[in-house]
């Protein structure tokens, strides 16, 4: 039986789901780098921890943190458009090691589609992962890292492009002019059928498996970012003819579907 969950990553996804796990009736710890976030969380019902993982270890009380947690959901990203050179697989090792000694028994590991690359066609659960870019390549090494770890059971999720309140890409891309791949197919997926997925896991103990979190949706960017924008009442993105290679890319959730779990919210305005 889960009484226990911790957060690792409070942010845009990890706070709304704590939040959710709290009305679902667990015991939720959670944890932030920013101490001025501990206020909140606390406020919001969940049990703070002020813990950062580095390079070159772990900063803060990751062993309370970890104590007597039942089931474990990790939700930090790479973060390695802000530090190129950064080590995540180092920094997971810590946290390895530090779930190990804590003997936590369960773990669910949020990852990313970019462990699939510029594969094209249909992507299943089931699909060979080859990543190109460095983000993805050390994802893939962490998904590896935990699942061949006999300590614990984890589940691996690998969602799409993130949407929902304040995140939308369009904002970002309102604009701007000659932007390449604008036939290339998108894999998005809004933040409430993220939470759905995962309180779906916990709830019918989905555990050593791997999940694609997308919506089954896959306009071009240019249909999809133009339309959007214009909903929005922003100025549409320019994208720029070009005789590169499109990779249309589909990345399915057959297994999540195949449990008769349909994702129910719509990646359109």
């Amino acid at each position: 039986m889960i009484n226990t969950i911790g957060v690792l990553g409070c942010g845009w996804l990890g706070k709304p789901l704590a939040e959710s796990l709290l009305k679902e009736g667990y015991h939720v710890k959670g944890t932030t780098t920013t101490p001025d976030k501990l206020t909140a969380l606390q406020a919001a019902g969940i049990s703070p921890f002020l813990i950062a993982i580095g390079d070159d270890g772990i900063k803060g009380g990751i062993s309370s943190f970890l104590k007597d947690l039942d089931v474990l959901i990790i939700n930090i990203p790479p973060g390695l458009r802000k530090a190129p050179t950064g080590n995540f697989v180092a920094r997971m090792q810590f946290l390895n090691q530090a779930i190990n000694d804590a003997e936590v028994p369960k773990l669910i590991f949020v990852s990313s589609t970019s462990v699939y690359g510029a594969l094209q066609g249909e992507v299943w659960e089931d699909t060979v992962p080859k990543p190109i870019s460095e983000s993805g390549k050390q994802l893939l090494a962490v998904e590896k890292l935990f699942s061949n770890n006999p300590s614990f059971k984890t589940t691996i999720i690998r969602f799409g492009g993130l949407i929902g309140p304040k995140r939308h890409p369009v904002r970002q891309l309102s604009g701007k002019k000659n932007i390449k791949s604008g036939e290339e197919l998108l894999n998005l997926i809004h933040l409430d059928d993220c939470i759905r997925i995962i309180t779906t896991i916990l709830r019918e103990s989905y555990w050593n498996q791997i999940f694609n979190g997308v919506y089954p949706y896959h306009p071009s960017k240019k249909e999809y970012y133009t339309n959007e924008a214009l909903k929005m009442g922003v100025t549409p993105p320019e994208f720029q003819d070009t005789n590169a290679p499109v990779y249309k890319k589909i990345v399915k959730s057959q297994v999540f579907n195949v449990k008769s779990h349909p994702l129910l919210t719509t990646i359109v305005s």
